[in-house]
């Protein structure tokens, strides 16, 4: 009898384990729990602080990420991809730099802005060539990457702040539209793009089909190398716009003043549902992360928590990140 009730306890044991499996590998799992966590959050920082749960703060936490999510939008089909990119921080950093020295030899603000878009899709389309066209692994491309960039960054403007106030530029981030931040705006319609164009064109299977089984996409004729590149030169794109914005917001270009904000963005993309082995992920899912890490933030610092325990935090929600992508990939297999 007690055998049987054993026997019973095991196999119970393991269908609910299978049921936990079952429910992982769902692929709206992810995005489900992240949202339960972020009510979580929500309901925390509401009981303990009487400043968080305004329509302002809430609009606030949107606005101040809006540079980390256009790194992690664009930066999301290129992991789906298979690629990575680690130099997207350092490209905006620089981003700041040619337009503040466009502006100071005498070129219009705008035609600095499109120089600058054009550094960073350059930067970008080199490390695609170098991690496609050579076969060099993309964390090593991308790392050494970062390093010249922010080497560049520090020479041409000798470490300082380049001031940058002009009210038409300035407005690109803090200004607002029908009461919400332009930069807010701008994030969502980047998120919305990327979204149709990996859910409805051709580009976008190729993107899934890259990163799920590159060898076999190649032998039905996918141009997965191509793909990548393309992706790459995104990436950088979106560093420099995100360097724009930055620079806008603070009326200055700081050739450091992002490059301490890779982690946070590498996290909002893994946390977001994003494998880092390929194959899988959605845009959707990294703009939740984005906001769960921007509200983190918001709510430590109403908290009066120190900085350094905040980097403490980001830290440990980027290994829950990969944790959760191991559980989610072993559930699949």
């Amino acid at each position: 009898m007690t055998e049987t009730k054993s026997a019973a306890a095991v196999g119970a044991v393991g269908s609910n384990s299978r049921n936990a499996r079952n429910l992982l590998a769902k692929p709206w799992a992810g995005t489900v729990m992240l949202l339960i966590f972020y009510l979580v959050i929500i309901a925390i920082f509401t009981v303990l602080s009487p400043f968080f749960l305004t329509f302002q703060n809430l609009l606030s936490v949107g606005s101040n990420m809006s540079f980390i999510g256009l790194m992690a939008a664009a930066g999301t089909p290129l992991i789906i991809a298979g690629g990575l990119d680690l130099s997207v921080a350092a490209v905006a950093g620089l981003s700041g730099v040619v337009v503040a020295m466009g502006v100071s030899v005498g070129i219009d603000i705008w035609i600095s802005c499109i120089l600058a878009l054009i550094v960073g899709g350059g930067v970008g389309l080199g490390n695609g060539a170098l991690t496609n066209g050579l076969k060099l692994n993309p964390f090593i491309v991308t790392l050494g990457t970062m390093s010249i960039i922010s080497g560049l960054s520090l020479v041409m403007t000798g470490g300082l702040t380049s001031p940058l106030l002009i009210d038409s530029f300035n407005w690109l981030g803090s200004g607002r539209i029908l009461g919400v931040p332009f930069p807010l705006i701008f994030m969502l319609i980047v998120f919305a793009v990327i979204w149709w164009v990996l859910n409805f064109t051709p580009f976008g299977r190729y993107v899934y089909a890259s990163g799920g089984n590159p060898d076999a996409s190649r032998m039905l004729g996918i141009p997965v190398d191509r793909t990548q590149i393309i992706l790459y030169g995104v990436s950088g794109v979106a560093g420099a716009l995100a360097g724009i914005f930055v620079a806008a917001m603070l009326g200055a270009a700081a050739p450091n003043a992002v490059g301490q904000h890779l982690l946070t963005v590498i996290a909002a993309i893994i946390l977001g549902g994003t494998s880092l082995f390929g194959g899988r992920g959605s845009v959707w899912g990294t703009l939740l992360a984005v906001l769960i890490l921007g509200t983190l933030n918001n709510g430590l610092t109403l908290l009066n928590v120190s900085s350094f325990w905040q980097d403490v935090t980001k830290g440990a929600v980027l290994l829950l990140a990969v944790g959760l992508d191991q559980l989610r990939v072993r559930a699949q297999n």
